[in-house]
């Protein structure tokens, strides 16, 4: 299963921003692709740019398969599409995998990997950072939690649409893994947003105040790709704060249960919810700089 020269039957359920190009990937490797979509016009639209096939279910896409990924919206999607009635679970065979590329809580995936262990099904939780830019460039880093020996079968299958990939322990580590990459997210991003207000209050060119300090201590990947468009007053690039508040949601969830301190996280969680309240559900997370530049 790991040989990439080998096609696969594979199914994708859920084909929003990410696992449309995603699933996109997969196929133009020369796999055999099976789409499903809650809404299937989405799924006529994939079958225009890509060659596959669509199902009515969840259960219809991954009846037969090898490997069926997922990327869906929330922990109840997830289960919807696995161990709901016509959930996928109902119809993998036994040796196949699933892959959840949904950004949900450690325990639903422990929960649902152990209704897969029952069935001889492997389970992997594999949550992807790099928004739908790096699933539009297959540039995708991809944090996993599964059994070694899962893992290996399904290695070259997400190097289709990843720069970046590694096993991190067991399954619910990749969601622990991803918990991480939006602490630090959130912080840089806030960071970013009060140095680019302090410099224009203060009369500073801030566009030629980046320019030279990126190249120094204080440059991220959200300087690199934002600084510019919240300068501009545009936050139509990707991952949207209604999002955003759902990850920080299991973040701080996860926090109480582990009684790790999280300061920071639960004000910046604050500040999105004021941006939330302000109209913003559906600008990206670099917004944050708007609380700043109220009148």
């Amino acid at each position: 299963m790991s040989n990439q020269n080998h096609s696969l039957n594979i199914a994708f359920i859920g084909l929003g921003v990410m696992g449309f190009p995603m699933a996109g990937y997969l196929a133009n490797a020369g796999h055999k692709v099976t789409v499903y979509n809650r809404t299937d016009s989405k799924a006529e639209l994939w079958l225009k740019e890509y060659k596959g096939a669509k199902a009515a279910t969840p259960a219809e896409a991954a009846k037969g398969k090898d490997v069926v990924f997922a990327c869906v919206g929330n922990d109840d999607d997830l289960r919807e599409v696995t161990v709901g009635d016509k959930g996928a679970f109902n119809t993998m065979k036994e040796g196949s995998i699933f892959v959840d590329h949904t950004t949900t809580s450690a325990l639903v995936a422990q929960e649902l990997a152990q209704i897969a262990q029952s069935k001889n099904i492997g389970y992997a939780d594999a949550p992807v950072s790099g928004g739908q830019a790096g699933a539009q460039s297959g540039a995708l880093t991809v944090m996993v939690g599964a059994e070694p020996r899962d893992y290996q079968k399904i290695e070259s299958l997400i190097r289709c649409y990843a720069k970046m990939q590694k096993l991190l322990g067991p399954v619910g580590s990749g969601q622990m893994a991803k918990m991480v990459n939006q602490i630090c997210i959130a912080g840089v991003v806030q960071g970013l947003s009060e140095a680019l207000h302090f410099a224009k209050q203060n009369g500073l060119d801030a566009e030629a105040v980046v320019e030279v300090i990126s190249k120094g201590a204080a440059q991220s990947w959200q300087m690199d790709n934002r600084a510019s468009t919240m300068l501009d007053n545009e936050f139509n690039f990707g991952f949207a704060v209604d999002w955003m508040r759902k990850d920080l949601g299991i973040v701080l969830d996860q926090a109480r249960v582990s009684k790790a301190h999280l300061p920071l996280t639960a004000l910046v969680d604050q500040f999105y919810s004021q941006v939330q309240a302000n109209g913003g559900d559906r600008f990206d997370t670099s917004s944050l700089i708007t609380l700043l530049e109220k009148k």
